[in-house]
């Protein structure tokens, strides 16, 4: 199937969910979607082997990692530390198919990590994140997000690297590009849809679009690379509106119906699990834990367990 083919069977059908650049062109099924771990909740393990045997413990097919600053490879050490971190994944049993990185511009840094990224087998890794400020100026700042994007693109392509945006949901005094999801047209325009694309979170698309994100979704559907899940509600404190994480399917987020529209036009992952409700601290990354570390992996095993019973439900 042809690009072309490809977007107008996406169009025709409503939504069309794509996985990169080799995906973007096929229907290919696989039995499952591969479930990684966002490596943030796993920041107070003792090292990086640790972290990989409590990723496998937990039930997770691989490693979301991040690569950031205050992650678990600092961006600087990547060359050093990252194939470190790879091959305690790999001895774990586990894939690392995505990594997680600050990175809002093609630079040394993001060459460095590109290369060795690549080098390990990843395919994704999820960029850094663009802020509105709060000017007029609202089209200019969008062509200055694009024109990084690009540049990004154009790096990440070199290595055989794709980009994803996240979009997700803002909050005064942040003003998050891509989290109305209608600016993702204009903010990845003239990338490489190869190498530029969206990780869709469908907690902060249905806290900005409520029942609305399916239109959302079909907007920049054959732009989806990765997804990542976790769930929330709403709730008031104050007299304020305000949003409570919460484990997965307490919330509001409708997975069950998103996974089988995902199914029914072929994403096939990867995918990353988040963990943001109260957790002694690993819903922050934090590196020291307030709760008893056995009751924190099996409030995770429960979330993955929800994941994995949706996904056999939707036909994955």
């Amino acid at each position: 199937m042809d690009r072309r083919t490809f977007l107008q069977a996406s169009v025709a059908g409503g939504i069309g969910l794509a996985l990169g650049p080799v995906a973007a062109l096929s229907v290919e099924r696989r039995a499952a979607l591969p479930v990684c771990i966002f490596s943030k909740h796993l920041q107070w393990a003792d090292n990086y082997d640790h972290m990989a045997a409590l990723a496998a413990e937990i039930g997770f097919d691989g490693v979301d990692l991040t690569v950031r600053p205050g992650g678990h490879v600092l961006p600087e050490k990547a060359d050093d530390d990252l194939p470190r971190a790879a091959e305690a994944v790999r001895k774990a049993g586990l894939a690392m198919p995505m990594i997680v990185t600050n990175l809002t511009e093609a630079s040394e840094t993001a060459e460095k990590v590109f290369k060795t990224a690549a080098g390990l087998g990843v395919k994704f890794y999820r960029t850094g994140n663009f802020y509105y400020q709060p000017q007029p100026d609202l089209p200019a700042q969008i062509k200055r997000f694009n024109a990084a994007l690009r540049g990004l693109a154009a790096l990440g392509g070199r290595h055989g690297l794709t980009g994803c945006v996240q979009n997700h949901a803002s909050a005064p005094p942040s003003y998050y590009a891509g989290a109305a999801i209608w600016d993702f047209k204009e903010l990845l325009d003239g990338t490489d849809p190869r190498w530029m694309g969206v990780q869709y979170d469908p907690h902060h698309a249905t806290a900005e679009g409520g029942d609305n994100w399916p239109l959302n979704l079909r907007l920049i559907a054959p732009l989806v690379r990765t997804l990542n899940f976790k769930d929330f509600y709403w709730t008031r404190r104050d007299g304020k509106r305000f949003k409570q994480n919460c484990a997965l399917g307490e919330g509001t987020v409708d997975f069950p119906e998103f996974l089988r529209q995902a199914k029914a036009f072929g994403f096939n992952g990867p995918v990353s699990m988040h963990f943001e409700q109260p957790l002694g601290g690993a819903e922050h990354g934090d590196r020291k834990l307030t709760m008893d570390k056995k009751e924190l992996t099996a409030a995770m095993k429960k979330d993955l367990q929800t994941l994995r019973r949706w996904l056999t439900e939707a036909g994955f």
